[in-house]
């Protein structure tokens, strides 16, 4: 075997791991469903006094930003991840109503909410973290 034909085998060999590292760091990560699950459960607390509402979504707001995050989707902003992931959702108008009331609260201190609202947002949440794999499908 020639020195060439072995430089180029070595070539081919650097130039294929090259790309099987990239195609493998792009690739989304498995989300841990237990650790998501244990965050949704603590944040579910803030439910039982309308005075702790608002927190209640805020955290579901950034638990999702975090799943989508780790699920490698791009994007600068939130919006901008959750447009990246319409194709996942599938429910896209009740997670955007989520978050844009997510906006809303951290925006104005004293925003007044409805408990229909509440529910409406934290069950958008609640089917996004599912879609996206970070927490179980099956009934919570």
């Amino acid at each position: 075997m020639s020195i060439v034909l072995m430089a180029e085998v070595v070539g081919v060999l650097f130039v294929v791991g090259l790309i099987a590292m990239v195609v493998y760091r792009k690739r989304p990560r498995r989300l841990k469903a237990d650790q998501f699950m244990a965050n949704w459960k603590e944040l579910q607390a803030y439910c039982k006094d309308k005075a702790t509402w608002p927190l209640a979504i805020l955290e579901a707001d950034k638990l999702l930003d975090i799943a989508l995050k780790k699920r490698k989707l791009k994007g600068k902003t939130m919006g901008a991840r959750l447009v990246a992931a319409q194709r996942i959702l599938s429910d896209n108008d009740d997670v955007w109503f989520a978050h844009n009331l997510a906006k809303k609260i951290a925006a104005q201190s004293d925003f007044k909410l409805k408990e229909t609202d509440v529910k409406e947002a934290l069950i958008g949440f609640r089917q996004a973290l599912k879609d996206i794999g970070a927490l179980p499908s099956e009934k919570l």
